[in-house]
């Protein structure tokens, strides 16, 4: 009688942890696509190449978690900041951020992605997989989100991979690189994003 119990308490709890894990995957799946939904109607747009931009600065403000990408970028080098460059890296990162973000996608005329799948890791994260459909110039590409999910009410991307390639992980390699090649001076990289940004 005790061991039916405690089988039937575990299959309860699995079934509960299930039920969770597929609201969490729809969520992801469903947050990907209505900002994969929106790109594309901005891009497909009439719009000038201007506004396209500003609209898709809102895109990237409301559905990525800048601040967490940014210091994820920073590595090791994060420690060494103190209160007040952390505050100022947050700033220019947030600026540099959206530009490279809205100037590179704002060039996608034809951008239909499709989600096919979404992983989810644990309570804080999901994979979303999904493919940027193949033109008679592209061949298609998959992409891969990885969606912080800490708070359903309010999804956030954290990181794109592209083709394997992780994007947070290639800007983190791209800013050590900077960084130390001017000794470790972490000024030395807040310079070179002032000058993208300008």
């Amino acid at each position: 009688m005790i061991k039916l119990r405690v089988n039937i308490v575990i299959v309860t709890v699995l079934f509960f942890l299930n039920l969770n894990s597929n609201s969490i995957a729809n969520i992801s799946s469903n947050f990907i696509n209505d900002i994969t939904y929106k790109a594309t109607n901005i891009l497909s747009s009439q719009d000038t190449r201007e506004v396209k931009i500003r609209e898709l600065i809102k895109i990237g403000e409301n559905s990525v978690d800048i601040d967490g990408i940014g210091f994820y970028t920073l590595g090791k080098h994060r420690k060494s900041l103190n209160d007040e460059q952390k505050a100022k890296f947050k700033k220019i990162f947030r600026k540099y951020f959206l530009k490279s973000f809205s100037t590179r996608l704002v060039e996608y005329k034809e951008a239909k992605i499709v989600v096919i799948s979404a992983d989810v890791k644990n309570e804080k994260y999901t994979i979303v997989k999904s493919k940027l459909l193949a033109t008679s110039n592209r061949p298609e590409i998959s992409i891969d989100w990885r969606v912080y999910t800490k708070d359903p009410k309010k999804p956030l991307i954290r990181d794109l991979t592209i083709e394997g390639l992780s994007l947070a992980r290639t800007q983190r390699e791209e800013f050590n690189s900077i960084i130390m090649n001017n000794g470790g001076d972490v000024n030395a990289l807040f310079t070179s994003l002032r000058k993208f940004i300008d």
